[in-house]
């Protein structure tokens, strides 16, 4: 139950924990006199910060990603070596595939140049 609280997140690098932004959303308890001119920029202040704050959170979740890709790749790898007799047959399989396509793909290629050459022959025939 612990391991879903912030502070937990926080202690183990998960979640940002130091960040100037974060001095922005501390309670103020001194009431200001509304002016429509401080409204207006105290909400694009807020939008600036938002921006910056959730740039700086996409840098850190990439920055703690990009060892995670390298353990992902070495575990893949890891399973394949195991699992390799369970791989073979299917890429022998994917092999002859491919093979039978190759085939029929060239037997295609000379059956449209015969009637290709046929027609040709016809018209000239038919032409003299």
């Amino acid at each position: 139950k612990v391991a879903w609280t912030k502070a937990f997140r926080k202690t183990r690098g998960k979640e940002m924990a130091v960040d100037s932004t974060f001095e922005f959303e501390k309670r103020r308890s001194r009431p200001v006199k509304y002016d429509r001119n401080l409204m207006g920029q105290t909400i694009q202040a807020m939008q600036k910060v938002k921006q910056i704050q959730t740039a700086r959170e996409v840098r850190h979740f990439e920055a703690r990603m990009k060892d995670a890709s390298v353990e992902k790749k070495k575990q893949a790898r890891v399973e394949i070596e195991k699992s390799i007799d369970l791989l073979a047959p299917v890429v022998a399989n994917r092999e002859q595939v491919m093979r039978n396509v190759v085939d029929s793909a060239r037997a295609r290629i000379a059956a449209r140049k015969k009637t290709a050459v046929k027609q040709s022959v016809s018209k000239i025939v038919h032409m003299g």
